[in-house]
């Protein structure tokens, strides 16, 4: 078939990938100027497959109360005369009740497993090179009651076959070195768990695509559906009219503006992201090179080659992708609190991005009530983790087969 995917980030490309190997002929359609230059740009670099949770649960209740009116809360929602915003919030609180996290884990740890072992594949097959590490995730606690609850969350998920080791202090240590000045209560070990940058991921893969006879038509603005008798017969962009057998719309935060107008409400809806990324030039050795978890501020740390990459917290602002300066303040004081030798450092880079995410945090992906239009988005703060996995598994459904995964796929 024919196939045009709409957008370009590292859902778009890899949903590329697997249908050009399907034998598809593969087009890309993206307003950037080339592949993975917006929420895929500068990612915390995890493949946490360990830890493919979502961010609704329970204990965040209290916790979200903790966090208002503070600037540099993990989790601030800036209210706005949005409908859309106010029924993702209002969505977010009933993903916490009891019962409904459980749920979610099942489906995000089943997709997230499945998607590693594509990625593994994938990187074999191609040799495929991104600043990959393949030393697990550290997740670290300063705190002992946190130390504690991740101690027996880590049990509860031996439940859904998630394996996590719990780590004292001193082994924590001996895992990642450059922690050795933190005062640790412990924390928890996924040995299986990778790390990377989803960017370069994007761009070499593109490449490769490429070389498969996919096209990336860059710089070019998706604007609306043409539909008739509930099928799609045109994509109206920038550079007009591109009609197509089959669509798939991987657009992120920006998908369900161009479903709504078909009668359909994908409960998606950014969640905004910030990283700083710091050089390491004559700190290499200081540095840590095990992706880490930072508990008590809910940073995301790794490293890419001569590159330090943090990331965290998540704001809830609509469409706005400014860097807001005391949030990304707060995760470079941070890093230099964590690694002494990193103090005084710039970083090189100060970022925003919008992930696109669900309530509960469990991507939408498969055929609409559109025959010929398929979504792949709403992964939130997953999409690194989950992209290989959700795109292997949109190209079964394209091609009528069963992806083998236990997820819940629109069909």
């Amino acid at each position: 078939m024919k196939i045009l995917i709409l957008g370009a980030g590292v859902i778009g490309v890899t949903s590329a990938w697997y249908l050009a190997a399907d034998g598809h002929e593969v087009t890309l359609v993206d307003r950037a100027g080339g592949p993975g230059m917006e929420t895929s740009f500068a990612n915390g670099g995890q493949i946490s497959a360990s830890h493919a949770e979502p961010w609704a649960r329970p204990a965040v209740l209290p916790k979200i109360l903790k966090w208002l009116g503070r600037e540099d809360a993990p989790l601030r929602f800036r209210p706005r005369a949005d409908a859309a915003q106010w029924r993702w919030a209002v969505g977010f609180l009933r993903e916490c009740l009891p019962g409904r996290f459980e749920a979610n884990t099942r489906a995000l740890a089943g997709l997230a497993a499945y998607s590693r072992e594509c990625l593994r594949a994938l990187r074999a097959e191609t040799g495929i090179r991104y600043d990959e590490l393949a030393r697990g995730i550290l997740h670290f606690c300063t705190e002992a009651r946190d130390f504690d609850a991740l101690a027996r969350h880590a049990e509860a998920m031996k439940a859904f076959g998630v394996s996590r080791e719990v780590k004292s202090a001193a082994e924590c240590k001996v895992i990642e070195p450059a922690l050795k000045d933190v005062r640790l209560a412990g924390g928890i070990f996924a040995p299986q768990d990778e790390s990377g940058d989803a960017h370069r991921f994007t761009q070499n893969l593109a490449r490769l695509c490429e070389a498969k006879g996919v096209r990336f038509m860059s710089g070019h603005t998706v604007h609306n559906l043409r539909v008739e008798a509930q099928k799609a017969t045109a994509v109206h962009t920038s550079a007009g009219a591109l009609d197509a057998d089959a669509y798939v719309v991987s657009l992120g935060s920006y998908s369900p503006a161009l479903l709504a107008p078909h009668g359909m409400r994908l409960p998606v809806y950014p969640l905004k992201g910030y990283s700083v990324t710091l050089p390491l030039d004559g700190a290499q050795a200081e540095a840590p090179t095990v992706s880490l978890t930072d508990e008590s501020r809910k940073i995301v740390i790794s490293r890419f080659g001569d590159r330090l990459r943090a990331a965290g917290t998540a704001e809830l602002a609509g469409y706005d992708t400014s860097v807001n300066a005391v949030r990304c303040n707060a995760i470079v004081a941070r890093i230099q609190e964590l690694f002494p030798a990193l103090r005084g450092r710039e970083p090189s880079h100060r970022w925003a991005g919008l992930r696109p995410a669900t309530p509960g945090n469990v991507p939408i992906i498969g055929r609409t009530r559109l025959r010929n239009v398929f979504v792949n988005t709403g992964h939130g703060t997953l999409g690194w983790t989950l992209a290989c996995g959700s795109a292997r598994a949109l190209s079964s459904l394209v091609a009528g087969r069963d992806p083998g995964v236990d997820f819940r796929f629109l069909q």
